[in-house]
Formats: structure tokens, sequence, C-alpha cells
């Protein structure tokens, strides 16, 4: 009688399948993209929290790209990516005339797409305990390039007749260029004695250690050093507002919410598979808890979906008309196109 074993063709699927499922788990371990190549990322120190963790959480599925997050600050960034130097700049302030002409005179095309929003935040020491509040025209005569104010009783005649220290970003900085346009009235335009620094770790501790100073900075960084900082609510004439997460998204605290934004080289898109998939892992709407993990506020739904249909077009240019827009939302200026 002829019998038929299944075993000898059994064992040849079985390690065909087992081959397979080692292939993949290697794939898995090495990133399993099968990417290759490097992104280059520089600009904002304010925007550098977002696309570390972006790049940290994309390096995890893809092993074989080499991503590099550099801090220059706003202007430094948009210097190296209109020479061509780097795929992507991270900018705290839109991109302005002068930097557009210079990319163009480079031959560089970039799409401009806002990843978050950001409130703008004014602090003082934790010691001080006579400012509750401040208006845009206090912090207009505190600022202004022609400032009288010295002490604080400069400011109101019932404060401490105490000379006030000031910290803030340096000249370099997009948070300096928006705050001077959205308080003072002209990017740019700010009384020069100071202490500046890129370094938004340095503004923290210069606040924290003297009692009488006065500084601002992004929120997020508010919140890692909050038990060391004093925020401060910034009346616009209606009543005074504190940045938190729901104000500065719905557009309460005015004017001193911002969009924090990416600049990507098209050709870089076009001719790297590995940048495309990195802003494509950006504009994953999934990903928006690395935005909030960062201090920062998500974009609402509506407005990931006009930014991603922005980068798949591939709009080149800029919204913003050559510099910040303060007051106008984000809704707008997308559907503008």
């Amino acid at each position: 009688m002829k019998t038929v074993s299944f075993w000898p063709g059994l064992r040849i699927g079985f390690l065909a399948g087992l081959v397979l499922m080692v292939l993949a788990l290697a794939a898995c371990g090495d990133g399993g993209s099968g990417l290759t190549g490097s992104v280059k990322i520089d600009g904002s120190s304010t925007v550098f929290p977002i696309a570390e963790a972006m790049g940290e959480e994309f390096q995890l599925l893809n092993r074989k790209v080499r991503l590099t997050v550099g801090i220059s600050g706003t202007g430094g960034g948009f210097k190296k990516f209109c020479r061509g130097e780097t795929d992507i700049t991270n900018a705290s302030r839109p991109i302005k005339t002068v930097e557009v002409e210079t990319c163009a005179d480079n031959g560089v095309e970039f799409i401009e797409l806002p990843i978050a929003i950001d409130g703008l935040s004014v602090m003082v020491n934790p010691k001080n305990d006579w400012v509750d509040h401040l208006t845009v025209e206090e912090l207009k005569r505190i600022w202004e390039p022609a400032s009288k104010v010295k002490r604080w009783s400069d400011v109101r005649p019932e404060w401490p007749d105490k000379r006030i220290s000031l910290v803030g970003p340096d000249t370099d900085s997009g948070t300096f260029d928006y705050f001077t346009e959205a308080i003072v009235g002209e990017e740019g335009a700010s009384r020069p004695d100071f202490t500046a620094s890129t370094d938004d770790n340095v503004l923290v501790q210069a606040i924290a250690g003297e009692e009488n100073a006065l500084g601002y900075f992004g929120y997020a960084f508010f919140v890692a050093n909050m038990d060391k900082l004093k925020l401060v609510p910034i009346d616009p004439g209606n009543g005074p507002v504190a940045p938190t997460e729901q104000t500065i998204g719905d557009g309460t605290y005015q004017p001193l919410s911002r969009p924090l934004l990416i600049y990507i080289s098209k050709r870089s898109v076009t001719e790297k598979p590995e940048v495309l998939e990195f802003v494509n892992f950006f504009l994953d709407e999934e990903n928006g808890l690395l935005v909030e993990e960062g201090g920062y506020v998500t974009l609402t739904s509506e407005i990931y979906q006009l930014v991603r249909q922005r980068f798949n077009d591939r709009v080149t240019g800029s919204m913003f008309a050559g510099g910040s827009q303060v007051g106008v939302s984000l809704e707008e200026l997308l559907s503008r196109r």
C-alpha cells in the first residue's frame, strides 16, 4: 500500500515561514522601512524640542536614516536654509522678505507649514509680589527703543522703587521678532539694554536668579520651569489673560499667541525620500502628542487637514506676506491660498 507523507512539504513550508519571520523581525529591529540617507534640520530654539522629539520617534522606525537637529535661532536657521545647507528649518516667526529673496537668489524653493501654536509668556521672579498683570501698553513702554522705564515705579507709581532687570531672546531669535512686532508695533524694535541669549535655559536662570527680573520666551519653557518662575497675565484692553493651552489655542491670549513653523526645501522633498517620509510623519495628527508633551498647543483637526493639503499640493512660498501677522487665524491664512 502506498503511503503519502505530508511532513516533507510541511517542513519546507515551516522553514520558509520561519525564514520570512526572521527577516521580518530583523527588519523591525533595524527600523523596518529600508529608508537610508540623512535629514538636516536647524533653526529655532523654541521649535527645537518638537523637532527633536519627532526626530527621535522617526528614527526608531527608520534606523538607517541619520537625522540631525541643530539650534541656530530662527534667523541663523534661515541663513543656512537659504544657502541650501539644510533640508528643513524651524522657525518661531514667519520668513522675512529679505530671506525669501535670498532663498530665491540661491534657487531654494520652500514649503511653509505651521506645526503648533505657542504663547509668548512674560515672567517675573517668584519673589515679585507686586506684579499681578501687565497691560500691552505697559509692556510697550518698558520695551520700546526710546523707553524711559528704568525702575518698577516707572511702570506704576505704587510699585517698588527698584531697578528692573530685563531678560529676553537675542536679536537673531524669531521670538524677539514676534514679541517686538506684537508689543512695540515694529519687528526688531527694542531697547538694547537687556540680558539676551539664544538659549532659553539661560533666560530661565536669569529670571529665577534675580528678584527684579522681567523677561519673556515661549510657553513651553515656562511649563518646564514653572517652579522657578511667576507667570504674568497680559491685558490687551479687555482684561488680563494668562497663557494656558486653552487661551493660546482658542486665540483669547492676545496679542502673544503665534504659530510655530517648519520650512521644507522642495528640492529635498523631491529628491530625498527620507525627507518626504519625515515630513509626513511630522504631519500625522496622531503624533500631535509629541507637540503637547513639549508644552505647546496642537493644531485642530481642521488646521491639520489644511496643512497636509498644502504639503501634498507642494504649495511654495509664504502666506505671511513678508513677516508676522498678529491676530490673524491660521485657518484664514491657510485658506487664502
